[in-house]
């Protein structure tokens, strides 16, 4: 059996980082990921959760418009809402997140360069 996932987007918002009760760090963020095989311009918002070292690393170099690669895998899981109610979450729990650009303004700037993707070289990658 495979459960993996692979997507490039940018963030909706700052990354969340908490500590479990045992000190375990971990980060959330949304990422906006557009369909490139439809006609009408469509985009999904996945749920990303990240765990340990790359965690912090998330939150401290990502962050609301940047571009990231996530290499994952999907996870369900169900929870007791406060109105009593059965709710089900979809989230990709990431085993690896690059850092593709460093926000939407070099984005926009390599677009002109028809360069669709602006790396970080070696030197500006925190790990």
């Amino acid at each position: 059996m495979l459960n993996r996932i692979v997507l490039i987007g940018r963030l909706t918002r700052d990354p969340e980082l908490r500590y479990t009760p045992s000190g375990v760090a971990v980060a959330s963020f949304t990422l906006a990921v557009d369909r490139p095989f439809s006609k009408n311009k469509e985009t999904d918002f996945i749920n990303i959760v990240v765990w340990r070292e790359a965690a912090e690393n998330c939150a401290k170099y990502l962050a609301k418009g940047r571009m990231a690669a996530v290499d994952g895998r999907l996870q369900m899981r169900s929870y007791e809402a406060k109105d009593g109610g059965k709710r089900t979450v979809a989230e990709v729990v990431a085993d690896d997140v690059r850092f593709i650009s460093s926000s939407a303004k070099s984005q926009q700037s390599n677009d002109n360069s028809n360069d669709n993707i602006a790396s970080l070289s070696d030197e500006d990658v925190p790990f």
